[in-house]
């Protein structure tokens, strides 16, 4: 619900600051006081296209701030969670400026916010009708909508779009099988040659390190091979091992006679015995590794050729080559069992697409009869808007399948017998459109839950019992909710709840605008004038003091 609007030095109004409330708020005022600027200031602050210049001559600067009532459930809080901005309490603070240079900037709760921002956050506030409306239900696309609202077949909304992604998800798989089969029967060839291949080699991770490092053991050995017999030979039973030995057997012969005296060289000796034995054992075991047939060194180095060529071959580490094999088996077998993989994958699109089918099929139904009950309503509201014998019908058309159905919704209207139907918004002119409009709020209330209804000369063209059957409607509206409307008409003023007289005034030169809430007094004076003229008569009084008792 609109709370409070501040307007400042915009177009003729230097500052005024408007206090709004619940239930029917109306604003009267001769013709070019100024009324249609409060709606091009609301339409400026909500972001809504408008008057290029809004800024009044000689200000730097104009400003608008507009507050709104939030419910704790108010789809606004879901727009400004989405958009990281603050989210209220209570209270929504909009506010934009427009310099003089065009310059605008806007701000949602103190917060920096860009224009189309305002326009999301504005669509779950402010609804405007008028004869030059292109929002609200003069929008077709808005039409599917309030059509579903009207039925409350939610349900079957729910369902159609449950089926919608299913059927999309169940497409993506099957285009998803039919490609990975093609590209798969593309290289089948390159597939089942390249396994065969891998499979014949069958490498080993780290294979290609270890035949790398046997092959140069290999390639040394003959070089190092005489060095180490010679090695042998010097360490053993003829050589050191044996001089050793001797020397050993020497000094423990020795060893009784010499007291103490050998005991140190004896200990070290059987050291040193020791230390040599596990080096002539070292020795012989190298010669044993040395010792290879020349067709092993032919064999490790054509196994170590061979991996290194196919691991160039597909452009991969040779220690990759495993995982490798893995994965082209896995597209080999994905050949051969692409056939039923696609089959399948198609099965579930049928059976996806069956399910979507019979879900737009019941929700079709369902809206052709909810826009069938729809005409019947708006039709009987027509008639007392003195309009009986224009004609409402819901246009249900086919349209490509989607997440919201296969059906096209567009309220059309005929506005004399035998004449073509068409589009709302192209058919009535401006009166009958704003009538029309009513009509069809009237059978839609409560599907706009939270908005704040703005209806612009909507008696334009009406008076007596149809104006009084338009302010009726529009005080229907207005319970438990909030509706501003800009008339002419003082039956229809004479049902607000809250009276807002807009009038010129003279100061310093300029010409400016001002609104003033109207006591009980000034708004019996008020709505006599707008019965007759500008000479109020205690005639005209009287009438004003009967329609606001009525």
């Amino acid at each position: 619900m609109l709370r409070t609007l501040d307007i400042r030095d915009i177009l003729i109004i230097d500052h005024l600051t408007l206090d709004f409330g619940a239930g029917l708020n109306v604003l009267t005022g001769e013709t070019g006081a100024g009324k249609s600027i409060l709606l091009d200031s609301l339409g400026f602050v909500l972001g809504w296209r408008g008057r290029a210049e809004l800024v009044r001559q000689g200000a730097e600067q104009g400003e608008v701030t507009a507050v709104f009532d939030l419910a704790p459930d108010h789809p606004a809080r879901a727009i400004l969670r989405e958009a990281g901005l603050p989210e209220p309490e209570e209270q929504l603070l909009l506010r934009r400026t427009n310099t003089a240079s065009g310059r605008k900037s806007a701000w949602i709760n103190g917060r920096p916010a860009t224009g189309e921002q305002l326009r999301a956050i504005s669509e779950t506030l402010v609804e405007l009708h008028g004869q030059h409306d292109d929002r609200g239900l003069l929008n077709p696309r808005g039409h599917l909508d309030l059509l579903d609202a009207y039925a409350g077949h939610s349900g079957l909304v729910s369902d159609l779009r449950v089926a919608w992604h299913a059927l999309a998800k169940a497409q993506k798989s099957s285009a998803a099988a039919k490609a990975d089969l093609e590209a798969a029967r593309a290289e089948e060839d390159f597939l089942r040659h390249t396994v065969s291949e891998l499979d014949k080699l069958q490498p080993e991770p780290g294979e290609e390190a270890d035949l790398d490092a046997r092959r140069r053991l290999m390639q040394g050995a003959a070089r190092i091979g005489e060095d180490i017999t010679r090695a042998a030979a010097a360490l053993g039973p003829d050589g050191a091992e044996g001089r050793m030995g001797d020397a050993l057997r020497w000094l423990e012969d020795a060893s009784p006679d010499a007291g103490t005296a050998l005991d140190a060289p004896l200990a070290a000796l059987a050291r040193a015995m020791a230390e040599l034995g596990e080096a002539s054992d070292g020795v012989d075991r190298a010669l044993d590794t040395l010792n290879f047939d020349p067709h092993e060194l032919e064999a490790c180095e054509e196994r170590l050729f061979a991996i290194r060529a196919l691991a160039r071959k597909h452009q991969i580490a040779p220690d990759a080559l495993g995982a490798f094999a893995e994965e082209m088996r896995a597209r080999l077998a994905a050949v051969d069992q692409g056939d039923a993989t696609l089959k399948a994958a198609a099965a579930a699109e049928r059976a996806a697409r069956e399910g979507y089918e019979a879900a737009a099929k019941a929700l079709s139904a369902s809206r052709a009869a909810a826009a069938t009950a729809l005409d019947t309503a708006v039709t009987a509201e027509l008639a007392p808007l003195k309009m009986e014998r224009a004609v409402f019908t819901t246009s249900l058309a086919a349209a490509p399948e989607g997440p919201t159905g296969t059906d096209a919704v567009q309220f059309m209207v005929a506005t004399n017998p035998g004449a073509p139907a068409g589009p709302i918004g192209k058919i009535a002119s401006g009166g009958e459109l704003s009538r029309f409009l009513l009509a069809l709020k009237v059978c839609l209330a409560g599907e706009a839950a939270g908005l704040t209804m703005i209806f612009d000369e909507i008696d334009r063209g009406v008076g007596g019992a149809t104006a009084d059957a338009v302010g009726r409607r529009l005080a229907a509206l207005a319970s438990g909710g909030q509706v501003l409307v800009v008339t002419h008409s003082p039956q229809v003023a004479a049902l607000g709840q809250q009276h807002f007289q807009v009038a010129k005034r003279v100061a310093d030169g300029q010409t400016l605008s001002e609104v003033v809430a109207l006591t009980p007094d000034a708004r019996t004076d008020e709505i006599a004038r707008m019965l007759a003229g500008d000479t109020i008569t205690p005639e005209a009084r009287a009438a004003a003091r009967a329609l606001l008792a009525g």
